[in-house]
């Protein structure tokens, strides 16, 4: 069955309204018709199983028939606080990270961080590039919810931002010990929000790391190689989706 997404708002009651680009693709594309089933899924982790009963040039309107959980987010919103990676390495970090299920992306500046978005207009461009390739890869993967990605941070901004989550895990390259990291990976199913730290290409200061430990986020090793930023977080993310499935 096919499935579209739309803001909570375009919900009235029983009525779904489709409007924008997905009015062509239905209509002239899957040239679907009065009566046709359709799958609505408002953003927010619902799945509307609607019939089409109005076709208009600018707008289908579809009532509901019933509804019920995605069923595809992890047990915990997990935030990714993303070290600035050099080039087009952060699409694809949103692109995969989306796709494990991460519930949203927070861009931090680092110290070893060489790309620098100081520019408002260009960090504005990016972020709604950024957020296109998350809206796109979520409903590739059928996701209940669209993740958001949220302005650039510093890392001292990104510390206070983690403050409220109830576990916080940095990934290090001089962190001890896969025994604590196999602890923690176990224990994930206690905890509603997790924050998940990746460096960027250069990784983090030692300096970083010990704020990191004063605000109670834990180091942890993935093992013994040294992985490329692109690699840390998805490496991380695909562990805890392991402990997390349902």
């Amino acid at each position: 069955m096919h499935r579209f997404y739309v803001n909570p708002n375009q919900i009235q009651g029983e009525i779904v309204s489709i409007t924008g680009p997905d009015v062509n693709h239905i209509k002239n594309v899957l040239r679907m018709r009065l009566g046709e089933e359709i799958v609505i899924c408002n953003g927010q982790g619902k799945d509307c199983y609607c019939i089409i009963n109005k076709v208009s040039e600018g707008e289908i309107n579809a009532e509901v028939q019933s509804e019920q959980d995605t069923g595809t987010e992890l047990k915990a919103k997990i935030t990714l606080f993303q070290g600035l990676p050099k080039k087009d390495k952060m699409e694809l970090i949103i692109q995969k990270a989306v796709e494990l299920g991460i519930h949203e992306i927070i861009p931090v500046m680092t110290k070893r961080a060489v790309v620098k978005l100081e520019d408002k207009k260009k960090e504005e461009k990016k972020l709604e590039r950024w957020q296109a390739i998350a809206e796109g890869a979520a409903k590739q993967s059928g996701r209940g919810i669209i993740p958001r990605i949220k302005s650039v941070q510093s890392y001292s901004e990104a510390m206070k931002s983690a403050s409220g989550m109830e576990l916080g895990l940095i990934p290090y390259e001089n962190a001890k010990g896969m025994q604590y990291t196999r602890e923690v990976m176990s224990s994930l199913d206690q905890y509603a929000s997790i924050a998940v730290f990746i460096g960027p290409e250069g990784g983090f200061e030692e300096s970083e790391i010990e704020l990191a430990k004063e605000n109670g986020i834990h180091p942890i090793t993935l093992g013994k190689r040294i992985l490329r930023t692109e690699t840390a977080g998805l490496a991380i993310l695909s562990m805890m989706v392991l402990m997390l499935e349902e």
